[in-house]
């Protein structure tokens, strides 16, 4: 996948002497909500982000040189969408400011996550990286900042590369995304230079938020995970009022009422306080079982003292990609339901249900945000729980508008509606932006017709750079799109893709029957007009795969009744005139005749066992042809 973007929020105000805070002989203090900050930092998920992270810690002695704030980041790099946290303490001219880092990840997948990042800030820190330039993912969520009107602070970071090129990339900048770079940052988080002007830039130029504290107390939450010891631990910023240890709490959008048993902050551990003012961001405890009560993007408020309205913003986790998993052995499927509730207990966006197939026995249908937010599931599931898994060829949701006028959403092509009942399909769309070099357009262009894709616009950015913007079904998009994206312009082109919605195609169900019966776990759905390359594909492949036996065996590919593409495995005979050493021609008829029958017969009663090698080798390439 993509490498993925990923913002830091980071809360600064005054260091307050009121009340002070301990752990393990560390001494803070809470910051002054009066005089608070909230920027935002951008830059893309790699060793340069990581870098300055820690680096950052260590200017402001939150963290060690052996131990970063984005340790556990890299560790996890790729694996993990859960947001981090960390404050600490920077002086400027004298005058102690607290600094709160929201880590979050980037990627289209987590749009959402992003946006709730974005409201929890005043300002933001775009990160680009002085040897490669502004790439596609930078700006989508660049484009979200400046809708929120945060103000905006260019750093170009790894000026120390031989590769960089500061004055080409601050062009980009003011070309691409339209920002004054005359106060552009130039760092090298490696070196350790150009930390202090960042961190003066975050407090002199980023606005403070608005004095509520006087307000009902409401808070946003950004992030939440499940602790098996103290429940669900919830991330928040405090947009209004205060909150204290104790207090009863409600949440507006799950209506779910707790007791806030635990408050603090993270510098970077989890440190207790009594006490939250509005602009400071910390966390809380309540005994929650579920994730889903406290999903992100809800308002926290206190009960006997409610906020008229929740703050704006808060939206539902869809599904918009489904595959199926299966275990390799039977006997682990107690084991994958347990790990998958446990991991729902960290991922309210994760859902799951039992499902049954004749190839490969019993699994769930798992629903997700996105390829990246399949892979980290897979990978998770895998890694932490050691589980062998066939997964299925991911697919996407359906609209399917029946002729009685209901309209059903459909993500399994074993439960597509025959051709009779229903009137059209839908299917989602996207919209995608590349930017690649010059010398690779007439290759992505070519890529993106070929997936089907609408092309919509092309422009240069630079001299040598151009974005091209086409629509395409995600469906097209949730195979190897990317992998060959990267291969076709050698590692230089970057993507980006939102949602459009839904548009109807003449899409049909692609059926596979061996030996006159359907393998429901090969259906697959697919545009008419690509119905009989895939047909073809995957009869090659089965044929290649599915063992000859005593009777000959058709494989055949249909649409309905009609078969589109053929195979067929020649059967295993035995030389029934290896005996026949002369004599009427009639003798060796009369025993290719009694041999016929007999594979005839056989053949009535006789059945094809696919492999299961066959059923992984053909899901894999459903996943490269569909």
């Amino acid at each position: 996948m993509a490498i993925a973007p990923f913002k830091l929020a980071i809360s600064l105000g005054n260091w307050d002497s009121g009340h002070s805070i301990s752990s393990k002989g560390a001494s803070h203090t809470c910051c002054n909500p009066l005089i608070s900050r909230n920027p935002w930092i951008y830059c893309f998920r790699s060793s340069r982000s990581l870098s300055i992270q820690k680096r950052v810690g260590v200017f402001c002695e939150a963290v060690t040189e052996s131990k970063g704030a984005g340790a556990g980041l890299a560790a996890n790099f790729g694996q993990d969408r859960l947001s981090k946290a960390a404050r600490m303490r920077y002086v400027m001219d004298n005058e102690p400011y607290c600094l709160n880092l929201i880590d979050t990840p980037g990627h289209v997948d987590f749009s959402y996550e992003v946006s709730r990042s974005l409201a929890a800030c005043e300002g933001a820190l775009l990160v680009v990286d002085a040897s490669q330039g502004v790439e596609a993912q930078t700006l989508a969520n660049v484009y979200l900042a400046l809708e929120n009107n945060l103000e905006i602070i260019p750093v170009l970071n790894k000026i120390d590369l031989p590769g960089a090129e500061s004055n080409r990339v601050i062009q980009e900048i003011e070309e691409i995304i339209g920002l004054d770079c005359r106060g552009a940052i130039q760092c090298s988080a490696k070196e350790g230079v150009g930390i202090t002007e960042i961190l003066d830039a975050i407090v002199t130029r980023i606005p403070p938020p608005q004095d509520t504290a006087a307000m009902p107390f409401r808070a946003l939450i950004f992030d939440s995970y499940y602790d098996p010891y103290r429940g669900v631990i919830v991330y928040f910023r405090v947009t209004d009022g205060t909150i204290r240890k104790g207090d009863r709490i409600y949440f507006m959008a799950s209506k779910k009422e707790y007791y806030a048993d635990e408050i603090g902050v993270l510098s970077p551990g989890q440190m207790q306080v009594d006490k939250l003012y509005a602009g400071e961001v910390g966390y809380l405890a309540a005994s929650i079982r579920s994730v889903a009560d406290a999903r992100v993007g809800d308002t926290i408020t206190h009960f006997g003292r409610r906020a008229d309205k929740s703050l704006p913003g808060y939206e539902e986790a869809t599904p918009m990609v489904f595959c199926g998993l299966f275990p390799v052995d039977a006997d682990q499927f107690g084991e994958l339901r347990d790990a998958l509730e446990k991991l729902q207990l960290n991922d309210a966006a994760l859902n799951f249900e039992p499902e049954t197939s004749s190839a490969m026995g019993f699994g769930f249908r798992c629903g997700f945000l996105g390829l990246l937010h399949m892979e980290i599931v897979q990978e998770r599931l895998e890694r932490e729980y050691n589980l062998k898994l066939i997964t299925t060829a991911p697919s996407v949701v359906y609209r399917v508008n029946c002729v009685n006028g209901d309209t059903v959403e459909c993500s399994n092509p074993s439960a597509l509606s025959d051709p009779g009942k229903r009137k059209s399909i839908e299917e989602p769309y996207v919209k995608i932006e590349m930017i690649t070099p010059k010398d690779y357009i007439g290759s992505l262009m070519e890529l993106a017709q070929d997936r089907r894709g609408l092309f919509k616009e092309m422009k240069f950015i630079t001299e040598n750079r151009a974005s091209i913007v086409y629509e395409l079904p995600l469906a097209e998009m949730v195979g190897d799109f990317f992998d060959q994206l990267k291969s076709k312009s050698k590692g230089y082109a970057s993507m980006e893709y939102s949602f459009v919605g839904y548009r109807e195609s003449e899409l049909i169900k692609l059926d596979i029957q061996i030996n006159g019966e359907l393998v429901e776990p090969l259906a697959t759905i697919v545009h008419r007009d690509k119905a009989y390359a895939v047909g073809r594909a995957l009869t090659q492949k089965l044929k290649e795969l599915i063992p000859r036996h005593m009777f000959k065996v058709p494989i055949q590919a249909c649409i309905g009744a009609k078969v589109i593409a053929s195979e067929s495995l020649s059967a295993i005979r035995k030389d029934v005139l290896s005996k026949c050493y002369g004599g009427d021609i009639t003798r060796k008829k009369k025993l290719l005749r009694k041999q016929a029958e007999g594979k005839k017969r056989m053949k009535s009663i006789g059945r094809v066992e696919v492999p299961q090698e066959a059923f992984m080798a053909v899901l894999r390439l459903e996943k490269e042809v569909i």
